[in-house]
């Protein structure tokens, strides 16, 4: 289930608010100028299906948001708990970074949780199935998969090369609680 939990920056053992109600979460995240939706698939996804047949599937929403947002490239991500380099893959997100370019990601399967450090805030998000959520260029936050990954996500990009990870050098990330899902 979706859900945000609100910390001070300096206090994660302080819940300031905590919710798994979409319409709550949605007014959090778009106060802070976080997009946050929830996506229908116009027919069933299976976990068998091709990149191409789970991006058809979603293919009204994502011509939606690129002509929205100017998005050029859109890809699908998969990672599973078997894989070799979850462990690697998983600590390359853990500390605090920012992008030149919106980071945005749709969850088909699966989940994952966003910390979005803004202002005197950390905005934790657990996002999960059905749930789009974008993080603007230059915020900061840091993203973990959990020490079991299992999701497929769409990718939406302005500039692939333009996607690199750039560390603010803070440890805030190694205070909050991390994802064990």
């Amino acid at each position: 289930m979706s859900a945000i939990t609100i910390y001070q920056d300096n206090n994660p053992q302080q819940v300031l608010e905590q919710s798994s109600d979409y319409a709550v979460i949605h007014e959090r995240l778009a106060a802070i100028g976080i997009r946050f939706e929830r996506w229908d698939a116009a027919f069933e996804v299976t976990p068998e299906m091709t990149p191409e047949q789970i991006l058809e599937a979603y293919a009204e929403q994502i011509g939606k948001l690129r002509r929205e947002e100017g998005y050029v490239t859109v890809d699908t991500i998969s990672l599973a708990a078997d894989n070799p380099m979850k462990d690697e893959l998983r600590a390359k997100f853990l500390s605090e970074h920012t992008h030149s370019e919106d980071e945005v990601r749709f969850f088909v399967r699966g989940e994952g949780m966003f910390y979005l450090h803004v202002e005197d805030r950390v905005y934790q998000v657990h996002c999960c199935k059905d749930d789009l959520i974008s993080v603007p260029a230059n915020a900061s936050h840091w993203f973990d998969m959990g020490p079991n990954p299992d999701f497929t996500a769409i990718r939406f990009f302005n500039n692939p090369e333009g996607w690199v990870a750039n560390y603010t050098g803070d440890s805030i990330a190694d205070s909050f609680p991390k994802f064990e899902g």
